[in-house]
């Protein structure tokens, strides 16, 4: 007899975590509950009048071979260029026998990474390169701070007891200042001195003016050369519709194997019998709350309102729950004619726009953390690719803040000001059309009781057929790989009977490995 597995969300996690029970035919009956009214949480697509928004930025990038097969057997790498890289005639790899995504909407895309960072109303490559215009942009007299900085920092190492001193231990005091201190207040609310180290030890992404300085100051001074903790990527995988369309795939194919997903279906209640197993869940769909019997229950749900939802949960892991803090998320998306931002690289774009995917603001006179530029994600993200710039302004918020409860032409007009102000466009006049979206819980934030979570991760391994996994459901910073290989991890426990939950929750415990690492 089949056994019963609930699966709570539809996001990467949660849909790997189904697809592969389901490659077993007739032994699981896989049912997925799903809150929001589509598949991919913040990995998925919104279209807006012809136009696809990428909630977040996602690049496609693993050094896991499981994660790249699996990718490949959903979308398979394109076998012809794409309109831009054909148009323009620009290089770019193509698989043999490949998808032409010209001709087929099922295809992932190859794309030249380029990320900058706006700083002093300045443009900075991401990662700095050893450049006249890097040298003129910062000044001698900055370039030399930060140099004498890092080496300060590098003599007398501070405590790491909090994201600050971890930054400045790595990066010096004066390029803390410059490119981490206020860009991480505006993530995260909260002032690095508040925040919990490990969150750079997983997400530190090797800012290459601190190489700069290494190198430089490193020669003076004949430093051995030391490991990087990371290293950018130069070219990263995409599906052609945006990060949506890989889980929408993956969705269609979770019905073909009997799967059932459920949309607009919270989960509210989870019910635990007097052994401290999940009998079963509770969800509301259209107000009406419907109860479902489980022999397994696979979680992505934030564990905040996993573990408040259930019941006999000890006082202490209770209050750790209750406290763990999460950042929301808001972008505007913006139809422009035209950027004011002038094309300063030797790489050909349609229209001659920057060829940026995003833009790190670092910028105190504006909260706008970054912003995306959707033509050079995907061609096929913008209906009219020749004549408009699409853009997402991304605001990182909380929920029922003054920026969450704004009207949307409010948060609109609030965001093309800034626009305005950093000198992306001239005026209002330059925007063609906007859209707002916001996302709960986007990011789970290492503050508060977060200190506490082992605690909490220890009692949530003796319910022995609960498996959290993914992003919210381990309140960890994920990348999606990492968020896939804990269901990877899941399923290969409960195909084998593995009560043991600790491969699942080693998952991107390292700190030697990020998305933004070369394969080797």
């Amino acid at each position: 007899m089949s056994k019963k597995v609930i699966i709570i969300g539809a996001g990467p996690a949660g849909l790997t975590a189904a697809y592969e029970l389901l490659c077993d035919q007739g032994q699981y009956e896989v049912i997925i509950l799903e809150e929001n009214n589509c598949v991919g949480g913040i990995s998925k697509t919104v279209e807006y009048k012809g136009n696809r928004m990428d909630m977040g930025g996602h690049r496609f990038f693993s050094k896991v071979p499981e994660v790249n097969s699996w990718w490949e057997k959903m979308l398979p790498t394109q076998g012809a260029k794409p309109m831009d890289d054909l148009l323009l005639g620009r290089d770019i790899y193509v698989e043999p026998n490949g998808p032409n995504p010209e001709k087929n909407d099922r295809v992932m895309l190859r794309r030249h990474r380029v990320s900058r960072i706006l700083f002093m109303d300045k443009f900075y490559d991401y990662p700095i390169s050893m450049k006249k215009e890097t040298f003129t942009n910062m000044g001698i007299s900055n370039t030399l701070k930060c140099g004498f900085s890092y080496l300060a920092a590098m003599l007398h190492k501070l405590p790491e007891n909090n994201l600050e001193n971890f930054y400045i231990n790595r990066f010096g005091r004066k390029l803390y200042s410059m490119f981490f201190e206020y860009y991480t207040e505006n993530l995260w609310g909260r002032h690095p001195s508040e925040i919990d180290a490990s969150w750079g030890s997983q997400r530190v992404k090797g800012l290459s003016i601190s190489a700069v300085i290494r190198d430089i100051f490193g020669k003076i001074f004949k430093k051995k050369k030391r490991k990087v903790e990371t290293s950018l990527i130069e070219e990263f995988s995409y599906p052609k519709l945006g990060p949506g369309q890989l889980w929408e795939v993956t969705a269609e194919e979770i019905k073909k194997r009997g799967g059932q997903l459920f949309l607009n279906s919270q989960v509210t209640k989870i019910h635990k019998d007097e052994n401290n197993k999940i009998t079963g869940v509770t969800y509301i769909k259209n107000g009406v709350a419907y109860d479902l019997s489980s022999d397994i229950v696979i979680s992505s749900m934030p564990l905040k309102d996993l573990v408040t939802g259930m019941n006999d949960v000890p006082e202490k892991e209770l209050h750790i729950a209750k406290g763990l803090p999460y950042r929301d998320y808001m972008t505007l998306g913006v139809l422009v004619k035209k950027l004011n931002l002038k094309n300063k690289t030797n790489i050909k774009t349609i229209g001659d726009i920057v060829p940026d995917c995003w833009v790190y603001v670092q910028d105190r006179k504006v909260k706008m953390g970054r912003f995306q530029i959707y033509n050079n994600w995907s061609p096929y993200m913008v209906k009219d690719l020749n004549h408009t710039v699409w853009l997402g302004l991304e605001y990182f918020v909380q929920e029922g803040d003054e920026f969450w409860t704004m009207q949307d032409a409010d948060f609109s007009a609030f965001a093309i000001k800034e626009m305005i102000s950093l000198g992306l466009i001239t005026s209002f006049d330059d925007v063609i059309d906007s859209h707002v979206e916001r996302v709960k819980k986007a990011y789970p934030a290492y503050f508060d009781t977060y200190d506490e979570i082992d605690t909490l991760v220890n009692y949530l391994k003796t319910i022995p057929n609960l498996y959290c996994v993914g992003r919210n459901g381990q309140h960890r910073y994920n990348n999606i790989d990492h968020s896939m290989c804990t269901s990877f991890e899941a399923v290969k426990n409960i195909k084998s009977g593995i009560l043991n939950k600790d491969n699942i929750w080693a998952v991107n415990t390292e700190n030697g490995y990020h998305e933004t690492q070369k394969a080797d």
